[in-house]
């Protein structure tokens, strides 16, 4: 989120709500040596989770705490701002992040009590007014500093390094080895102009620096790569993800540098190995691909908040306008890095995809039927997040124009790791062995070699043998002339949701004359079904919801999706790269689902059903001949 600050009331106690407690799915031990011939198992998490540290969780109402943002992660249930209970319903995570702004941190809570040295700071007299108005004028000030204005007369730098030490201390406390990992973590939280160029900063240890860099350092994110560069060569190891792509009006992933200048190798080389990932999906949207940069693909159209810039006004109004989409979401810039590197022999977006909930309740809500918000009071109930009819959008008299109702309940980030532990999902991180969820925990493999064989796909060690014969998602694999890879895609229904439908590879490639192109291969049917070879779609499985209480087909779509494909328009000698993308059965959105325990008819501004994904990161095919 940006810092902003709304015009909450104070919190209310929580009143029991009787959820029935989930036993937890048994992990893997730990494996005795995490070498590469140790089987990986799929992990599941949230690396993009707020707290009251962060400046607007706290103005939003939350005032829940690192531990519990672990413990709500751990299976255990948490106290809403509004006063209820919210629980996963779903297996506990395997590890979490958590990344409060670094910009101001902790300092709205000092604020809000009036026997701290800075209580009597203007701003914080405003913040703790009963006037929505003044609390509105407070929290302006705040998201001004990050826009780099900084209040005059407010020094932060106590307050955020001791706040710093207790998000580091939480994470220690939390982490467990073999069973839950927690990451030390924080958001950098740049936002000129109302562009974001947000990125979350993951620690592979406890080994952190006496203060994170943020945007009051900096604006520019090379300069957070060069910190990260510096914080390396003394020992100090840590990655940046981007995210919200879609909210940067074509800045996150820009054909030039923060100077205007063209990109060159050391820019390239320098993004590259501080940014190995992105966040395609969360709770402001996806930024997979959108269907003006995408049209022949029929499910570009996927959770998209179109309203995704902001612009303010003179009177320190905020509004959302339709921002730019080159530049804004990945398929694209994996597109346009083909192009670079055609021209720098170095390509910038070399990046795998994790999903993530920006959760600012520390807690995230990824699960369509139990969907609690994201923003405290702001979208806690139906009526505030726009799902009933004439609901007002957020718990606050302020000149801000949101429509809570595009949110989506998204996502979380899948690992394949040797074990469940800070080095081993760190390393999977690094070598992008990473994959996105909209919220379902599917698990998706996905490889490329020469060699293998045609039974692979009902292989019982089907996977060892993929790596043995190839690379996994998120490496490289070099064309041999006259020959064409094979891909084995292999993806699990989650349990608890919909069965699957689809699996696809999405191609994206570059001709001799420069020129980019993409192109969705339907290669995995369910129910016996097969893609049609001109049109490479799978037929309608007759997948359907009924709408009048969101049960769905019981008998269509399957648990397993596995083949073995090859790219019928495979060229050795051009660069290209490929990535799977599962597809559930069509389910309720979360807003179809809070009409119905309403009463009402589900709301037209969005779709009354999603098809939940998975996209596996991708694989890049070098060319034989350069």
């Amino acid at each position: 989120m940006t810092l902003l600050a709304a015009g909450c009331e104070q919190a209310a106690e929580p009143e029991l709500a009787g959820v029935e407690a989930k036993t937890p799915e048994h992990r893997a031990a730990p494996a005795s040596a995490a070498g590469a011939s140790a089987p990986r198992h799929a992990y599941f998490g949230d690396l993009h989770i707020h707290t009251q540290y962060s400046v607007d969780a706290y103005n939003f109402g939350v005032r829940a705490t690192p531990d519990d943002a672990y413990r709500f992660a751990k299976g255990e249930a948490l106290a809403h701002p509004l006063g209820h209970w919210i629980r996963l319903q779903g297996r506990p995570l395997d590890f979490l992040a958590v990344t409060d702004h670094a910009e101001y941190l902790g300092v709205a809570r000092a604020l809000a009590d009036p026997g701290h040295p800075l209580g009597s700071h203007p701003v914080a007299v405003k913040l703790r007014s009963g006037d929505p108005t003044e609390r509105w004028e407070a929290g302006l000030a705040i998201d001004g500093w990050v826009r780099g204005k900084p209040v005059s007369g407010l020094d932060p730098s106590p307050i955020v390094r001791s706040v710093w030490q207790e998000t580091v201390a939480a994470a220690e406390r939390h982490d467990d080895p073999g069973r839950f990992t927690t990451f030390v973590a924080y958001e950098f939280s740049s936002t000129p102009g109302g562009v974001n160029l947000h990125r979350n900063v993951i620690f592979s240890g406890n080994d952190v620096p006496a203060l994170p860099f943020s945007a009051v350092d900096s604006l520019n994110p090379e300069d957070l790569w060069t910190w990260l560069d510096e914080q390396r060569a003394n020992g100090i190891e840590a990655l940046a993800i981007p995210h919200n792509s879609n909210w940067s009006q074509g800045k996150m992933f820009d054909r030039t540098d923060w100077a205007g200048e063209p990109i060159d190798a050391a820019y390239a080389e320098q993004r590259r190995r501080n940014e190995p990932l992105v966040e395609i999906t969360q709770g402001k949207g996806t930024s997979e691909t959108h269907p003006a940069l995408s049209p022949n693909d029929e499910w570009a159209d996927f959770e998209l908040w179109r309203k995704n810039s902001m612009a303010y006004g003179e009177d320190g109004s905020i509004s959302f306008v339709e921002g730019a989409t080159t530049g804004a979401f990945a398929r694209d810039a994996l597109r346009a890095g083909l192009e670079i590197e055609r021209e720098i022999a170095a390509n910038p977006y070399l990046f795998g995809f994790i999903g993530a909930s920006d959760g600012h309740n520390a807690a995230g809500s990824v699960e369509e039927d139990q969907h609690f918000g994201h923003t405290g009071m702001m979208d806690g109930t139906p009526a505030a997040r726009g799902s009933l009819p004439d609901g007002r959008q957020g718990q606050s008299e302020i000149p801000l124009e949101l429509e809570m109702i595009e949110w989506g309940s998204s996502g979380l980030t899948g690992v394949w790791a040797e074990e469940n532990t800070r080095e081993s999902i760190y390393a999977a991180f690094r070598r992008k062995e990473a994959f996105a969820t909209s919220g379902p925990r599917i698990r998706v493999r996905f490889f490329a070699g020469y060699d293998y064989s045609d039974d692979l796909p009902n292989q019982h060690h089907a996977a060892e043998r993929a790596y043995a014969g190839g690379v996994p998602m998120g490496g490289e694999l070099a064309a041999q002339p006259g020959n064409a890879p094979r891909f084995f895609v292999q993806a699990a229904r989650d349990p608890r949701e919909a069965w699957l439908q689809r699996a696809q590879v999405v191609k994206s490639w570059i001709d001799e004359s420069g020129e980019t192109h993409e192109r969705v291969f339907d290669v995995a049917c369910s129910n016996g079904l097969t893609p049609d070879p001109q049109t490479h779609r799978c037929p309608d499985n007759g997948a359907r919801v009924d709408l009048d209480d969101c049960s769905i087909s019981l008998d269509k779509g399957d648990v397993e999706l596995a083949t073995l494909w090859s790219d019928p328009t495979f060229d050795p000698t051009g660069r290209a790269l490929y990535y799977a993308r599962v597809l559930q059965n069509p389910t309720c959105r979360w807003s179809t689902w809070d009409a119905i325990r309403a009463g009402v008819e589900p709301t037209s501004k969005v779709p009354a059903t999603i098809q939940e994904r998975a996209w596996s990161s991708p694989i890049w095919i070098a060319p034989a001949v350069r």
